[in-house]
């Protein structure tokens, strides 16, 4: 019978103050909609708001709904009146959110919003074998990637994108871009759509091993956050011909525009999707006098989800995956997943494979 991975309550607690077990449950396997597919899911990528889901942390959080939002399948059936009926028996990649069409500026209906997976504002959920969803919230598999690499690029890929391309602007060569905190999956995605744009990228992170990793993937260097003063040590590798930053693109915030500022083109953009460091950051009057522009940025369209997944297939770009574990009921290994993540050991996306036999392709 059909599994999910859910959120398994216990006797509940207060967010911050618990941290919910996992569980598999058996489901009914979905019939999908006349206008929609069913999606047998072959792997599925975590994110840190899965963990904040474990923690109650999560707004909106469903103990009933199904874990995760990144995920890939093959389309098994479609319904009476699917329309793009090349999808059947083919490779798909899902959309990992709702409610967001093309606006170019924030979802047109906020309140319609949702990321999939053990949220209120919607049923589907990655963590299962089969979801049937509306034939717009799926993409055709770029044929070069694997069902694991599938699965890490959704989310990731999608708040790169709109980081990137949406709100910094870049879309070209010759920039120079900074990508802080390298080894989570938003910045590797980041760091591959800059390098195949043609910019140059920079990174930082408190793993001199991860800024390795990152020079091998085509940074042109990166520092360590850790040092004090690491935006002069930055502002030495520079081109002499263009020796500023034109686009940082961030999810620590923190005292982030104190050690930028300086060492950025008049009118750049930091792009902030995220702020791992706390919930507030510093703004300065240096940064106004230099026109610098803060850029709020989440997530992203199915417009720009569609634009992202091209760019990937014409660009052979591989999503990097750090660990895959076997099985959506090895609940053990798929806890230690969970421990990589807390302590921040990963480089890349950490993916369930969720067939129990071996697959070597969607």
């Amino acid at each position: 019978m059909p599994r999910a991975l859910t959120l398994n309550a216990g006797e509940g607690g207060r967010p911050g103050k618990v941290y919910y077990p996992l569980q598999v449950k058996q489901v009914p396997k979905p019939k999908p909609g006349p206008h929609q597919v069913l999606v047998r899911i072959k792997a599925a990528a975590l994110n840190h708001r899965d963990l904040w889901a474990r923690r109650h942390l999560y707004p909106g959080l469903s103990l009933e709904n199904p874990l995760l939002a990144d995920g890939a399948g093959i389309v098994i059936e479609a319904g009476s009146e699917v329309k793009r009926t090349e999808l059947l028996h083919q490779a798909v990649i899902l959309t990992p959110m709702r409610g967001w069409e093309s606006d170019p500026v924030a979802p047109e209906d906020p309140h319609r919003f949702a990321v999939i997976g053990a949220t209120l504002l919607c049923e589907d959920g990655t963590g299962q074998d089969y979801l049937a969803v509306h034939e717009d919230e799926v993409e055709l598999a770029p044929r070069h990637l694997s069902p694991a690499e599938c699965a890490a690029l959704p989310l990731c890929g999608l708040t790169g994108w709109r980081a990137l391309v949406s709100k910094a602007g870049v879309a070209g060569p010759g920039k120079n871009v900074l990508v802080t905190g390298i080894g989570g999956g938003v910045a590797l995605q980041v760091l591959q759509f800059a390098v195949a744009f043609g910019s140059n990228v920079y990174v930082t992170s408190g793993d001199r091993a991860k800024i390795a990793k990152a020079v091998a993937m085509g940074a042109r260097g990166g520092v360590s956050y850790r040092e004090p003063g690491w935006a002069a040590a930055l502002l030495e590798m520079l081109p002499d011909e263009h020796p500023y930053v034109d686009a940082v693109v961030d999810g620590a915030g923190g005292r982030l525009i104190a050690e930028v500022a300086p060492i950025m083109r008049p009118g750049g953009v930091i792009a902030q999707y995220g702020m791992t460091v706390g919930n507030k950051m510093d703004w300065q009057m240096r940064a106004v006098l230099a026109n610098l522009e803060l850029k709020g940025s989440t997530m992203g369209s199915r417009r720009e989800f569609r634009d992202m997944v091209a760019f990937v297939d014409k660009h052979k770009i591989k999503p990097v995956v750090s660990r895959a574990v076997r099985g959506l009921s090895d609940l053990e290994a798929i806890e230690t997943l969970f421990v990589e993540m807390q302590a921040g050991r990963q480089f890349g996306k950490l993916v369930i494979e969720i067939d129990d036999e071996p697959q070597s392709q969607l």
